[in-house]
């Protein structure tokens, strides 16, 4: 089974891709969720962040507020490293294990989807990669309507990241996601079919 890579910065609409892959018929592992479930209360991975970081880092009914984790280790190198140490390998496990139970009901073709697969420096694990990626002014105007604010703080959410001009410079494919939905999704079945070409995989049916 290949598993192909789908990233792209805040606001550029890896989740609408992705979504649409899903409804093509190709699974999607989804980096974010995965890491969700891995701290969930209970699990080994939250009790050594506990430990590592205090309760400061705990919602009220014993959830991970990953809000106050982020606070916490904004800037300071020594405990992203700690972070990192605890969640990633767990991460990769469990990403292991969906890979393999896809593998074993005859999937040919899956998709790992990541916010920060080319700052992590994985993109090459997963090639083809896909890169969605839209114009600056698009991306401000959807993460202020998205999260409600102001013009700002969104330049400046945005500018402390990747810009989606850097990650499309490590893609294989691009999806140029300014216009409406149904372009975006054309272009994603253009791009999907394309990916399915050249690895010698049957289409999948529109």
């Amino acid at each position: 089974m290949r598993v192909i890579g789908l990233t792209g910065s805040i606001a550029c609409g890896k989740s609408t891709v992705a979504e649409h892959l899903r409804s093509r018929g190709v699974p999607v592992l989804d980096a974010d969720q995965i890491a969700r479930e891995i701290v969930l209360p209970g699990s080994p991975a939250l009790d050594e962040l506990r430990a590592a970081f205090g309760d400061v880092i705990l919602a009220k009914d014993g959830t991970l507020d990953r809000a106050a984790l982020a606070d916490v280790v904004f800037g300071n190198d020594e405990r992203l490293r700690t972070l990192n140490a605890i969640t990633h390998k767990r991460i990769w496990a469990r990403a292991a294990e969906r890979i393999a139970e896809l593998d074993a009901h005859g999937e040919v073709l899956a998709v790992w989807e990541a916010a920060l697969l080319i700052e992590s420096g994985t993109a090459d694990m997963f090639r083809p990669l896909i890169v969605v990626a839209c114009s600056p002014q698009v991306q401000i105007e959807r993460l202020m309507k998205r999260d409600g604010s102001s013009m700002t703080a969104a330049q400046s959410r945005i500018s402390a990241q990747m810009t989606s001009a850097e990650k499309v410079k490590s893609a294989d494919f691009v999806i140029q996601n300014d216009g409406d939905l149904e372009e975006v999704r054309n272009q994603t079945d253009r791009v999907l079919g394309a990916i399915c070409d050249q690895l010698g995989i049957a289409r999948a049916s529109p």
